[in-house]
């Protein structure tokens, strides 16, 4: 056990991660291609006459496995994974038109949300926006308006429409159209895909084999961008207080769930580890958690229904209270 006085922080910390990120190129390769296979698995048996019970289970677990695909490609932009590969580059690169988060918008405002992480004064680039109480009370009515309805349970659930088609895709491709071709590509890509679907299988097929998986799996990635960083007892900091560890194990959570959820999310929930160091391949996370006791006091969120409306309800960083505060409490 390693004492409370003895507990190490900043660089020394994070330097201790730095033994595991270094990836198995065979379980890398492994971890993709099972995933991927069980996709397609998954779509053909949504699109084959077996009974209707049997396609409902499989586009839910397709959902799931979506969900799983989506933090592999995470990884991988975080070059924790199949780096220096052509054959790995042009398949994420697939897999990120496919999955409505093309590379060039994800991996840097991604990439800023964990340089910038709980961090108040930018709080809102890469992530679901946050603002102190102070900031709140002098923003505008329609400013007010905006910043709840973006961070609105039914925005977040709806991460589908909000956060996928028109945050990643839309908007970005308005704001500048040469720098982002391929939001326009996964735009097109994902409306030639979902009408053909529906031009040779029909509606009911549609809404099981495409709509509804793609339903489920982004309202599960924006719910869980969104619980990891907004509990209860985060932390945001201003600028002069902040630190990137303090801002991993204060403001991020790990997530409690049984193996097999552990195992659709990739491993996501040990969310505080991976931000800590983002090069840690996801199939080593919990490995790291516990080889390392600095980054097992940590506060925990969870998939229950009260867990959830606990988080939704947090709406404002109390700097008095020192805490996320509801509406309510203003």
């Amino acid at each position: 056990m390693v004492s409370k006085g003895s507990m190490r922080t900043g660089k020394e910390l994070i330097l201790a991660t730095r033994l595991f990120a270094q990836e198995n190129r065979v379980k890398s390769w492994f971890e993709i291609l099972l995933t991927l296979t069980l996709i397609v698995a998954c779509l053909w048996g949504t699109l084959t006459p077996v009974p209707l019970l049997v396609r409902l289970v499989l586009c839910i677990v397709l959902g799931f496995l979506y969900v799983r695909l989506f933090v592999i490609y995470h990884d991988y932009q975080h070059h924790a994974i199949l780096q220096k590969s052509p054959l790995a580059s042009l398949l994420m690169k697939v897999i990120g038109v496919y999955l409505l988060a093309p590379q060039t918008i994800w991996k840097r405002s991604h990439d800023h949300h964990h340089s910038y992480n709980s961090k108040l004064t930018t709080a809102s680039i890469g992530s679901y926006p946050t603002v102190s109480k102070e900031r709140f009370l002098v923003m505008s009515k329609a400013e007010q308006q905006l910043y709840l309805i973006n961070r609105h349970p039914i925005t977040i659930l709806l991460g589908y429409f909000t956060l996928f088609i028109y945050w990643l895709n839309i908007k970005s491709l308005l704001q500048s159209p040469s720098r982002h071709i391929d939001s326009l590509l996964a735009l097109l890509v994902h409306v030639v895909l979902g009408g053909l679907v529906a031009y040779l299988y029909g509606a009911e097929s549609f809404m099981i084999t495409w709509f509804t998986p793609f339903l489920i799996a982004f309202a599960m990635g924006s719910y869980l961008f969104y619980c990891q960083h907004n509990f209860p007892k985060a932390v945001f900091r201003e600028n002069q207080d902040w630190t990137y560890d303090s801002a991993a194990l204060s403001s991020t959570s790990f997530m409690t769930m049984n193996p097999i959820m552990h195992w659709f999310t990739g491993q996501i929930g040990y969310h505080h580890v991976h931000h800590m160091n983002s090069r840690i391949p996801f199939y080593r996370l919990k490995e790291v958690m516990k080889s390392i006791p600095e980054l097992q006091n940590v506060e925990i969120t969870s998939w229950s229904p009260f867990e959830m409306y606990r988080c939704f309800r947090l709406k404002l960083w109390d700097a008095e209270k020192g805490k996320m505060i509801r509406m309510d409490e203003l």
